[in-house]
């Protein structure tokens, strides 16, 4: 199975991201998942909020990021494991690497980074994975609708002191390959795949794929098509984005897989599932692996 950087994994999706329909702001089920740019700005000084930028590198940070943000790299909260890509680390690590940047379990983190968000949703899966996902939020619109508001951005380096966070981890947040085929059997099973729909119906593949397509029964949500636009990266209305869901076979109180091709666009979905009261499960190896696994079923177009 080929390598590739995770870099070129995140150019590769920006690359077929395409604009959405415009809509107005709407209350989430659990609004707090989510903070809007007037709170932040209010909260710049408060000791008790960490913001942090999460990027592929240092480009957009060193660039000019929100004041007093600390910057969260994509390679502290993923890991390439068996040649497989954006893997979920050992929970040590990624809580190392969240208490080197001050979070501690009395701070409220909001999270906002490169790609519309993108990066932010897979920070936010990895803190509720190590059980401190309520403390959590993203930055709805993130550091685009904070500058198009005419808002301060600085181009230093934040300062701050290491913290102590204690954690829980939910293994149960994360499906593996065998427990993704065992699920098929199930009727009940709904599984949400992320990616492009051109990828989804197996008309272009993604990089590493050899068999495109999607896993049987599963339904196309592209994370994308929950945000306003790709200018405009804001949330679309909670019932615009329950919908979509529900146009894929979801029902209230299901407990949905989602994938993509390596982890990170699915949680984008995971979010905006959690955020509307499903109960998301995360197939971190995803389609990637699937497509090279012997005996996995694939389907393609839209059926």
């Amino acid at each position: 199975m080929r390598r590739y950087s995770a870099a070129l994994i995140l150019v590769v999706l920006i690359s077929s991201v395409v604009p959405c329909i415009a809509g107005s702001g709407s209350k989430a089920k659990t609004p707090n998942m989510v903070v809007q740019t007037d709170w932040l700005a209010a909260h710049l000084n408060d000791p008790s909020v960490v913001i942090l930028h999460v990027g592929r590198d240092r480009t957009s940070y060193d660039a000019g990021h929100i004041p007093s943000a600390r910057l969260l790299l994509l390679s502290d909260i993923v890991v390439t494991r068996n040649g497989i890509p954006n893997e979920m680390p050992p929970a040590d690590k990624v809580k190392a690497a969240f208490e080197a940047l001050g979070v501690s379990n009395d701070k409220r983190v909001v999270l906002y980074g490169d790609m519309m968000g993108l990066l932010a949703s897979r920070a936010y899966f990895t803190l509720d994975y190590l059980g401190v996902g309520a403390k959590a939020a993203l930055l709805d619109g993130g550091l685009e609708k904070w500058k198009a508001e005419s808002r301060p951005v600085s181009r230093e380096a934040a300062k701050f002191a290491p913290a102590r966070l204690t954690i829980k981890a939910r293994p149960e947040l994360i499906a593996d390959t065998a427990q993704v085929q065992k699920a098929l059997s199930a009727k009940a099973t709904r599984l949400i795949d992320a990616r492009p729909p051109e990828e989804f119906a197996g008309t272009k593949a993604g990089d590493g794929v050899p068999r495109p397509g999607h896993i049987p029964g599963a339904k196309n949500v592209f994370w994308v098509e929950n945000l306003q636009s790709q200018q405009n990266p804001v949330l679309k209305p909670a019932a615009e984005m329950k919908a979509s869901y529900e146009r894929a076979g979801l029902k209230q109180g299901d407990r949905p897989i989602v994938y993509c091709r390596t982890g990170v666009q699915a949680a984008h979905d995971y979010f905006t599932l959690k955020m509307l009261g499903y109960a998301p499960v995360l197939y971190d190896e995803s389609f990637l692996v699937w497509s090279n696994t012997f005996g996995t079923p694939v389907e393609t177009g839209w059926k």
